[in-house]
């Protein structure tokens, strides 16, 4: 392999809301004897989910394979309503580790719903955000992925709404939207994009660098929307040779001359530096950043306060004080080094 410099773009790799997800599930592990079970993948990557797996974590896709009382997490992709209530009364431990921004979306589906609108909804078929989404008011949502799905829409005699998967390409999102608001000029859309802003973020970044590069590397699973959104766009910038891959392992022996790096919200630093250490570039590494992301998801408060208690029996059994104890810093604690420890 002769590449002679690596482009890495930034920001790239967990987005706030896989790092408050890994680090609850991270968490459970420690809290409670195995298995712990997993509504879904807990985020789509490979690694990750398999370094759980390693831990006892069992991923179901159906809250009946859950044993009765046994601790349950509910991924960061978002869950139907009745899936969340069927958790609860299963008599375990429940922790949702829903995105705040997929939760935000499930609550503008459920306002405007019992406003009386229709809702254009724009998600990948099957993807678990989407159906646990449209599942809010499955009356009145209608998703769609393109221009020509817009118009087989049928005529509605209500207001309409339009609202979108957190984690689309904003290329996507914006084609279909002018699309709809074509047929409906009064449609209501958010005063705020639905779109993440680490995925809004991540596309950014790599479009500064895409053009440089003789070929562009995205690290990510293959289930991932805002993976292949990254890869998607990278090819709609000409790039020449574009690859997405789960591992260094999967890297190409003939890359050469400029290489752009980049990775989705659900891949880990430690992919992106193994992938760096095979590159090796005979001229080292740029980081090309496009902005600083300083935002925290805080993990739900029923783990909190467990991460609480833990703490404080802790102290307890040590023999340390109990008055003015600070609280636990977990917000100072990266999910990849809570994943590297289990």
């Amino acid at each position: 392999m002769a590449v002679d410099r690596v482009l890495l773009a930034a920001p790239r790799g967990f987005c706030a809301g896989v790092e408050m997800a890994i680090k609850a599930l991270a968490w459970m592990v420690k809290a409670f004897d195995p298995p712990v079970y997993c509504y879904h993948e807990i985020v789509h990557n490979q690694a990750v989910v398999r370094r759980f797996q390693e831990q006892g974590v069992i991923f179901v896709d159906d809250i009946s394979e859950v044993p009765h009382g046994r601790p349950l997490m509910l991924s960061a992709h978002g869950s139907a309503p009745e899936v969340v209530e069927a958790a609860r009364a299963n008599g375990g431990y429940v922790v949702d580790a829903v995105c705040p921004l997929v939760t935000k979306v499930h609550h503008e589906v459920k306002v405007r719903a019992g406003k009386g609108y229709q809702i254009v909804y724009i998600g990948h078929e099957g993807h678990e955000e989407a159906v646990g989404t449209m599942a809010v008011a499955p009356d009145a949502i209608h998703r769609v992925e393109s221009v020509e799905e817009v118009a087989d829409l049928p005529e509605f005699d209500a207001p309409v709404a339009m609202l979108a998967q957190t984690t689309l390409s904003h290329r996507d999102w914006e084609g279909v939207m002018e699309a709809a608001r074509d047929r409906w000029p009064e449609m209501w859309t958010p005063g705020r994009s639905d779109l993440c802003f680490a995925t809004t973020n991540r596309q950014g970044a790599l479009g500064q660098i895409a053009s440089r590069c003789d070929a562009v590397v995205v690290i990510g699973s293959a289930n991932s929307s805002n993976t292949l959104a990254l890869e998607k766009l990278a090819r709609q910038a000409g790039t020449a040779r574009v690859l997405r891959i789960n591992s260094a392992a999967e890297l190409p022996d003939d890359l050469c001359g400029v290489v752009g790096v980049t990775a989705g919200a659900s891949a880990p630093d430690s992919l992106v530096e193994e992938v760096l250490a095979i590159l090796a570039p005979v001229n080292g590494v740029e980081e090309v950043r496009l902005t600083e992301e300083d935002e925290y998801f805080p993990p739900p408060r029923n783990l909190r306060d467990l991460l609480g208690a833990i703490d404080l029996a802790a102290t307890v059994t040590l023999g340390g004080p109990t008055a003015n104890r600070p609280a636990v810093q977990e917000r100072a604690i990266r999910a990849a080094d809570v994943l590297s420890s289990l």
